[in-house]
């Protein structure tokens, strides 16, 4: 379990970084109206308008690994709390049945200061 959370955890850092990464090397609104005249955009590998639609939909696609990711840690984390709750309380019910059985056996007083009454 806990080398799954790893991975969706190394998985969520990585598309973080490549979101990042591709939406600064995106080119604004403005920049296309340059292309259209002939700045030398058209040329290049993608085409004029190919590297815009190419880098917005990998930046869409890192989004969606990025938000799968967030939603498996969470319910990783969700889970994992649950398991603990469940084994503190067997904890708790071991704990009890193990009091239950030594204040069952009748114990003799240390000394007699047991045996004195307190309000």
């Amino acid at each position: 379990m806990q080398a799954l959370m790893t991975v969706v955890l190394l998985l969520q850092v990585v598309s973080a970084l490549s979101m990042i990464g591709l939406v600064l090397v995106q080119h604004g609104k403005g920049a296309d109206m340059g292309a259209s005249f002939g700045s030398g955009a058209s040329g290049s590998l993608f085409g004029a308008t190919g590297s815009a639609n190419f880098l917005s939909r990998s930046t869409a696609i890192a989004a969606s690994v990025f938000f799968a990711s967030t939603l498996a840690l969470a319910y990783f984390g969700n889970h994992r709390n649950t398991a603990v709750e469940q084994g503190s309380a067997l904890e708790q019910a071991a704990r009890a049945a193990a009091s239950a059985s030594k204040a069952s056996a009748p114990a003799a007083p240390a000394s007699g200061a047991a045996l004195i009454p307190t309000k």
